[in-house]
This record gives structure tokens, C-alpha cells and sequence, in this order.
């Protein structure tokens, strides 16, 4: 961290101290209370929700729609206060979070196979890789950079306060092939939109949806096993990680089809389980920005 954030970024962080004295209910009701306030007056956001939620659930009548918008604001909120306390939460985070089939990496682990962890903007997503990290599989995240230098140097610090490292996605490749073949994790997240250069067009949600190809690449150049893992909040305190079966990627020697192929996989793994949980995804992105020729 750059000298000149330092001070700035630990008097943020002395700042915060108070909030952790303050009991977790009255937080997460003051979280949901702004999720709610943004709701009201970001009309913007709460429209691409609507749509998006519109276009993906056909059967659902706008008045569920309207609640389930509602609730990922909600989220939202939740999330931010919950963002606020890690500075301070390493601790503590144990007890407001439950994992589900851990037995599925320490199989992997066993093997040394290096893992991939695929995962999505879903429930506490910044929480997930502090989660992985006290059961001892942490790793490197793939971030994008944020535009302010300043609060990009705050993230990378609180990011990486649980052991994990943070690389930008560009040109990050030869560094993650280096991590999977030493036996460590890398997690990516695999449901923002991207440009038609760096992904390729899969179905999600019944429409083409630009998706990076970039973890089915790196998945074919290694021996990695792809592991989908998301956190998803449980009666607003608790969370829950889900480790779901482990995919090996397929091989059938024509390197594009090969692409494409597992990138359809990975993503029919996120929509089925966005499925389940539809009020915990991030649906205020434009996820079908970009659109095939």
C-alpha cells in the first residue's frame, strides 16, 4: 500500500472500531433500512432489476418481482454494513458463517490438485474469500481494479486482511497457471458482463450473456479442478457456503469448442443456483450489456 494512503485508509479504519460494539441485529436492520432508502431513490438501478428479473422469470407476476427487487436491495444494504466491519470482523467471522461439504476440497487437497473456485456476485460476496481462508483454502481473487486509485488501495487492504492476495484480471493468466500448479486456489467471479474480446456468447437466463472465458482458459492450460462455491445469507446474520460438486473440465482437442463448452457449464451452474435464490444475486447489473453482432 501506497505510503500516502496508509494513514488515511487506518484512521478509516480506527473510524469504524465503534460499529463492532454495536450488536449485529441493529446493524443489519440499519443495512436493510438503507436498502431500503436506495430502493426509493435509485430509480435507475431499480428498474434494470426489474427488467432483468422480468426477462429471466416469465412466469412470475410483477408484483413478485417487485419483492424480490426489493429484497436484493435490501441485500445490498446488509452487505455494505457488513463491508464496513471487516477491517475488524476476522475474529469473529467464524461464528456467522456454516459451510456445506468441505469434504469436496479436502478430497482435491489430497490430490494436490491446484483448484479453482467459480463463483458469482451472490449473497456476501466479499465476504466468501475471508470465509475460505479460515478453513484454510485461501487463495488469489481476481479483481477489477477500481477507476479511484484511493479506494482501490482500501479495498486491496481489506481484501487481503485474511491471508488472500488480490490480481487484477488483465494479463493476470501466466500468474494464476503459476498458483494452480503449486497446489493453491484462485477464485473468479463469473457473471459480470464483458466485452466481446475477452468472452464468449453463452445462454443465461434464456438470452446470450458475453461471458469471460477467461476461467474456462485457465481451467484447459492446468490441471485444475473448477469448484463452484457461493455464500448466501440465512436469516440476515448467518450465512452459509455452499460447495457444490466439483467439475473437471471437458477436453475434446478443439480448443474454441472446449472454450465455449465448459464457459456453457459454469454458467448453467450460477443460473441454477441464482434459480434457488433469486432475491441474493447482484440483478442491478447489466449483465446482457453487450450483444452478439
Amino acid at each position: 500500500m501506497k505510503l500516502r494512503y496508509r494513514i488515511p485508509i487506518l484512521l478509516i479504519e480506527y473510524m469504524l472500531l465503534p460499529l463492532t460494539f454495536v450488536p449485529r441485529r441493529v446493524l443489519l436492520a440499519t443495512g436493510r433500512f438503507l436498502g431500503r432508502i436506495f430502493y426509493l431513490l435509485d430509480r435507475r438501478h431499480r428498474e434494470i432489476a426489474f427488467n432483468n428479473l422480468r426477462a429471466s422469470f416469465r412466469t412470475k407476476s410483477s408484483e413478485e418481482i417487485e419483492a424480490i427487487v426489493e429484497r436484493v436491495f435490501e441485500n445490498l444494504g446488509m452487505n455494505f454494513v457488513e463491508f464496513l466491519l471487516l477491517p475488524w470482523m476476522k475474529e469473529g467471522l467464524s461464528r456467522h458463517i456454516s459451510f456445506r461439504n468441505m469434504d469436496h476440497l479436502d478430497r482435491i487437497r489430497k490430490k494436490g490438485r491446484g483448484i479453482i473456485f467459480l463463483t458469482a456476485h451472490f449473497g456476501n460476496w466479499e465476504l466468501l474469500p475471508h470465509a475460505m481462508a479460515l478453513k484454510g483454502y485461501g487463495g488469489v481473487i481476481v479483481v477489477r481494479e477500481d477507476d479511484n486509485p484511493f479506494f482501490n488501495a482500501l479495498l486491496k487492504r481489506w481484501r487481503e486482511r485474511s491471508g488472500n492476495r488480490t490480481i487484477h484480471k488483465r494479463r493476470a493468466m501466466r500468474r494464476l497457471m503459476r498458483v494452480i500448479e503449486r497446489g493453491g486456489s484462485v477464485g473468479i467471479l463469473l457473471d459480470q458482463n464483458v466485452t466481446r474480446r475477452e468472452g464468449v456468447f453463452v445462454d443465461f437466463f434464456g438470452r446470450p450473456a458475453c461471458t469471460n472465458k477467461g476461467p474456462a482458459l485457465l481451467a484447459l492450460a492446468t490441471d485444475a479442478v473448477v469448484v463452484p462455491v457461493f455464500i448466501r445469507r440465512e436469516g440476515g446474520g448467518h450465512h452459509i457456503v455452499d460447495i457444490l460438486t466439483p467439475i473437471d473440465p471437458v477436453r475434446t482437442g478443439n480448443r474454441e469448442r472446449d472454450v465455449l463448452l465448459n464457459t456453457e457449464r459454469f454458467t448453467r451452474v450460477i443460473e441454477g443456483y441464482i434459480e434457488r435464490y433469486p432475491d441474493q444475486w447482484f440483478w442491478v447489473h447489466q449483465r446482457w450489456k453487450t450483444r452478439p453482432q
